[in-house]
């Protein structure tokens, strides 16, 4: 039986493809969950199976967004300590976040989903690395809501075995122990990952950074995801005072820190790389490793400004992150694309920095690539999944601006009229098809005050 088809014409197209193709009026052909064709003009006559067609005047389409690394549980915290740097802040807020149970982290990832979703996010990654004693079943929360949400989905299995007592900054009883660690990750492995071309769920090892996980578990993650055939994740080089504590616990920086417990390598992705000299960058694009560029949490905890153009004029993959909505609370990927140019303008290379299409590319191929899923998704291409975004562009926000690529980065957030993942709608006119936006957030408001009451007995 053929596939169904939608046709999608009439619009701008951005394909982030490797030739950058752009065309003025285009069109894309979806049969199933493929995208079948692309191109300049309309598409052709007489096509079978064709259940919809879309005129997409006053539209750009892109690849689905791709978001890197995110902590959805920081859903119900948004607001807290909004002037701290990451040590402080992180003291702040373990002593809540050791309080998190299922029904919180099942709608505080309801909420990250769901927001991410309506921004245009199709692929989405969550490092959760908090499991109180007696939480409940968090890792399958989770992975139930992104598959009730119909995003892509990793979740970044993370984990935390120095405490307090041993020297680390989260608390005692927020901590697991290695060999517990080590075998609920093995678990959500065998349970939740699928390693297919089509995979809407898949997972990573992510212990959680050096200042909360022990070398043993660190080296032990790493070989258990070599062992499964899965991808490393963790927080790297994030701020000076990391720096100073690797420095001081281990005698060496956290590049060669990671060097040394086996996490460099091409299946491997760290979350803010701010503080990286040009032997680190060199490392990374030697190695292959990845990097999850969080330009507003970066900004809102004083991090630093990474490296990005240095980083990418190496080779280094890169893509873009939310990070937790504790320190970025719009919880949006498509600001991130504005960010990403202008905070790293601020840098060195200044107006040279990055261009809006470099800047999308980040948040798109980029992300893919930093997943290991480029061949997959990322570009509009015939043979890739169709994950991709109408962002309606013809509104008072953007309509005096003629680049359609510089109005989606540069200007206001764009309105999301249709979101494909896999050729299923996601979101139409600016609305979540499988789930109740406003049931999903009246959950959460409760939840997120659930939490505030317990953490304050």
């Amino acid at each position: 039986m053929a596939p169904s088809r939608t046709v999608i014409e009439n619009c701008a197209i951005a394909t982030v493809d490797a030739h950058d193709t752009e065309h003025a009026s285009g069109h894309l052909v979806v049969a199933g969950d493929r995208i079948e064709s692309v191109g300049a003009g309309p598409a052709l006559e007489g096509l079978a199976d064709v259940v919809r067609r879309i005129d997409a005047t006053g539209h750009l389409a892109t690849p689905g967004l791709v978001n890197t690394h995110h902590h959805f549980y920081q859903w119900l915290t948004r607001g807290l300590a909004t002037d701290h740097h990451l040590f402080d802040w992180l003291v702040a807020l373990y002593p809540v976040w050791a309080r998190i149970d299922e029904p919180m982290v099942r709608a505080a990832a309801q909420g990250s989903l769901a927001m991410m979703a309506r921004g245009g996010v199709t692929t989405a990654v969550d490092h959760h690395y908090v499991y109180p004693r007696g939480c409940g079943d968090l890792t399958g929360a989770i992975v139930g809501a992104a598959r009730e949400t119909g995003v892509r989905f990793t979740l970044a299995r993370g984990s935390m075995d120095r405490g307090q007592s041993a020297g680390g900054l989260p608390p005692d009883f927020a901590v697991e122990a290695l060999d517990a660690a080590l075998a609920a990750t093995e678990a959500a492995v065998d349970a939740h990952h699928d390693a297919s071309f089509a995979a809407m769920t898949q997972i990573a090892v992510a212990p959680c950074s050096p200042f909360s996980v022990s070398t043993e578990l660190l080296r032990q993650g790493a070989e258990l995801a070599r062992r499964k055939g899965v991808r490393l994740h963790t927080h790297g080089s994030e701020t000076v005072e990391e720096e100073q504590f690797c420095k001081e616990r281990f005698g060496l920086g956290p590049t060669d820190y990671f060097a040394s417990t086996g996490w460099l390598g091409d299946d491997v992705w760290m979350a803010h790389c701010v503080h990286m000299n040009d032997a680190d960058i060199a490392a990374f694009a030697r190695t292959g490793t990845g990097v999850a560029h969080c330009p507003s949490s970066n900004a809102r905890l004083g991090a630093g400004i990474a490296r990005v153009p240095d980083l990418l004029a190496a080779g280094v993959p890169v893509g873009l992150g939310v990070d937790g909505t504790a320190s970025n609370e719009s919880g949006e990927l498509h600001t991130e694309l504005r960010n990403a140019l202008l905070v790293n303008r601020l840098g060195a290379h200044r107006e040279a920095a990055l261009t809006a299409r470099q800047a999308l590319r980040l948040g798109t191929y980029g992300g893919a690539r930093v997943l290991g899923r480029q061949t997959q998704l990322g570009s509009l291409e015939v043979g890739k999944l169709a994950d991709l975004v109408l962002w309606r562009m013809d509104t008072l926000a953007h309509s005096t601006i003629a680049d359609p690529v510089a109005a989606l980065v540069l200007g206001a957030p764009a309105p999301v009229t249709l979101s494909l993942v896999g050729g299923a709608v996601v979101v139409e006119d600016g609305r979540l098809t499988a789930v109740d936006e406003d049931a999903v957030a009246r959950t959460a408001r409760a939840e997120a005050r659930r939490l505030a009451e317990i953490a304050r007995r």
